[in-house]
């Protein structure tokens, strides 16, 4: 339960004290923070008490406390907190949980995996091989690939069939663009496709497409290179640099946050747009609705688009998670921290945290049947999507089933790895050139011809001792 604070007279805190019941005061204190996770939203309340709830029912009684942190910003935040030695039991990372973990706060995770059923058999074979190089987080869902989504009924009155090599997407990209398919009577309005903050959604298609298989590759010498340097991702980024010159990619990708992103999906200002998981897809089609009431809108996936490297999802990156839910080490209460993380990978914290609550975000019948409502279309899980967890009934809408059926068939590892913290700067160096010269690709303010000016100043930035470095880390 949360923490209330209360105001009682003396005489009532003398009864309160008569009148304890012993098994509240057993109960087990677990502060968690995590991103978004807040006393403040009343959906976010109703999924920890039904979580305490869960626990006790199975023999653990624990008092679950939300720590707040603001959703802008967290990572810094978090970051100020635990450097403050303000450390909870539980804690969501979205980035500088090295530097945490070098400090010894963190917990190797792999021995309690081991010791708790749940946790194993929930994982991701990505998150298998991430847990042996980095025990310290665990983020237990697909991996992140993103895939590309068409209003249904735009897809119909192009008249074209979804496209499967790179040349018929830029086809379709151009017909979007060409078309007055958000009616305004102004054909050439839409963009074919927009993003926001870097081309990493587009990656995740057009990498293998453009031959750009892992992210450290051979060089015509046999030397390992870094893939940002090759031919291979100079005819990525060319064609990149294409669709942004003919405006069907959006260039204002960099300043875009994600809502702006999304609303531009939403309005009809851009026809494609990535979904970062299936879940998130179905979310897209939910808020697109509701933008449009009354239309019954449904979105498309587009298939994995083809050319001369191959076809596939990007190779996943299993050195480590970048983001997940980590038990601090200097936690008093560590075993019931850890509980708490495998109640949430059984299928009852699954139940909780994947469908909702009865009533709202589904129904059931005499039978015991199950049928989700349309507030399932922007639930969200807070914790967990167990690989071994299956719905009562279908859940996910056939776009995004056939997105997580992409995932699944398509799990390619890639050969990163994690780097000392003495190259951090080289590595943040590295890709602030890179991105920076990508951009700059994309808008017109530099062409490929200055391509071996973008090679040689990332290089100079770091690239060439972090090649150095990989070339003893990689058979």
């Amino acid at each position: 339960m949360l923490r209330r604070t209360l105001m009682l007279s003396t005489a009532a805190l003398a009864l309160v004290g008569a009148l304890a019941v012993p098994a509240f005061a057993q109960s087990v204190p677990i502060r968690i923070v995590s991103k978004d996770l807040l006393t403040t939203n009343p959906e976010d309340v109703k999924e920890i008490e039904a979580i305490e709830a869960g626990l006790k029912a199975a023999g653990t009684d624990v008092d679950l406390q939300i720590m707040d942190l603001p959703g802008s910003g967290y990572a810094d935040a978090l970051s100020v907190q635990l450097l403050s030695g303000d450390i909870p039991d539980i804690i969501y990372f979205q980035g500088g949980d090295q530097k945490m973990a070098e400090q010894g706060i963190l917990e190797d995770l792999n021995p309690w995996i081991e010791k708790y059923p749940n946790l194993k058999a929930a994982l991701w074979p990505h998150n298998v091989e991430r847990l042996k190089n980095y025990p310290y987080l665990l983020y237990i869902y697909p991996p992140r690939a993103p895939q590309p989504v068409i209003r249904q009924d735009w897809l119909d009155k192009l008249g074209m069939a979804p496209p499967t090599t790179v040349e018929e997407y830029e086809a379709l990209f151009k017909a979007i663009h060409d078309g007055d398919l958000d009616g305004d009577g102004t054909p050439g309005n839409t963009l074919g496709l927009t993003g926001y903050g870097n081309t990493a959604e587009l990656d995740s298609i057009f990498n293998q497409a453009f031959g750009v298989t892992a992210t450290w590759m051979k060089d015509a010498s046999g030397a390992w290179v870094n893939s940002r340097v090759t031919d291979a991702e100079k005819a990525k980024l060319e064609y990149y640099a294409r669709l942004g010159s003919e405006g069907l990619f959006d260039k204002e990708y960099v300043t875009n946050t994600f809502d702006v992103k999304e609303d531009k999906f939403y309005t009809g200002k851009a026809g494609v747009i990535f979904g970062s998981s299936p879940e998130v897809i179905d979310i897209y089609g939910g808020k697109m609705n509701q933008a449009h009431p009354g239309e019954n809108i449904t979105l498309a996936l587009l298939p994995l688009p083809k050319g001369p490297g191959g076809q596939g999802l990007a190779a996943v990156d299993v050195s480590k998670e970048s983001r997940g839910f980590a038990v601090s080490s200097v936690s008093e209460h560590k075993e019931e921290a850890v509980k708490v993380l495998d109640f949430m990978a059984s299928k009852a914290g699954q139940d909780i945290d994947r469908m909702g609550f009865e009533g709202e975000q589904y129904t059931k019948d005499a039978s015991g049947a199950v049928t989700f409502t349309d507030k399932i279309s922007t639930w969200y899980a807070r914790f967990f999507n167990a690989a071994n967890w299956t719905a009562p009934t279908q859940q996910l809408s056939p776009t995004a089933q056939a997105a997580l059926d992409t995932i699944k068939a398509g799990f390619v590892a890639d050969n990163a790895f994690v780097w000392p913290s003495d190259y951090a700067a080289d590595v943040d160096a590295t890709e602030q050139v890179y991105r920076s010269w990508v951009a700059k690709f994309i808008t017109g303010e530099a062409t490929t011809d200055q391509w071996d000016q973008f090679v040689s100043e990332y290089n100079s930035a770091g690239g060439t001792k972090l090649a150095e470095y990989a070339r003893t880390v990689l058979k």
